[in-house]
């Protein structure tokens, strides 16, 4: 048994795209292509919001990191102090250089500041202020001479690290404005 197939065209639509066309434009509803003067001026508006806060934004997010990479660096030399003391069996330095803007291990390379943040010191019961040397010595016994180190914000805000003068631990706590 032998089946023929007949290929059919059907119509999708009862108007041609022609008629469709010529109907559009009598009517006057033809489809138009581009932007109206008013979404070209919104569309402009929200760039230039956009331009104006980035500087604003980039100068936040420069301040934060620059803030975390220096408490992240007291706090790394501090412990490197301490277990460096512990290690080789002698006293071992970290030491705050307030007028110079630096800080670091005494022996090692330093660390400079950034302009943006405030360091302040104390050592003993003595506050520091700019223009002197803080020093926290770290013993072999694993204690330290004590102190506290503040990290503070353009804002007013920071973080203090205490270093205990019996074990020579380091802790944290926030400061407030």
């Amino acid at each position: 048994m032998d089946y023929l197939a007949a290929k059919v065209k059907t119509p999708i639509s009862a108007t041609s795209p022609e008629q469709r066309r010529s109907r559009q434009r009598a009517s006057g509803t033809a489809c138009q292509r581009g932007f109206t003067l008013l979404e070209l001026l919104v569309v402009f508006a929200i760039v230039g919001l956009l331009i104006a806060l980035t500087p604003v934004a980039y100068n936040k997010l420069r301040e934060s990191t620059q803030y975390s990479t220096v408490l992240r660096t007291v706090v790394a030399d501090i412990r490197q102090a301490r277990q460096s003391a512990i290690a080789k069996n002698v006293p071992v330095a970290f030491y705050v250089d307030l007028a110079q803007r630096k800080y670091g291990l005494t022996g090692y390379s330093t660390h400079v500041l950034p302009e943006s943040l405030q360091m302040r010191a104390t050592v003993g019961s003595e506050q520091l202020q700019q223009g002197r040397l803080a020093s926290i010595e770290f013993l072999p016994d694993g204690g330290a001479t004590g102190g506290s180190i503040e990290v503070i914000r353009p804002n007013g805000e920071g973080t203090r690290l205490r270093v205990d003068w019996l074990s020579g631990q380091v802790t944290q706590e926030r400061l407030l404005k």
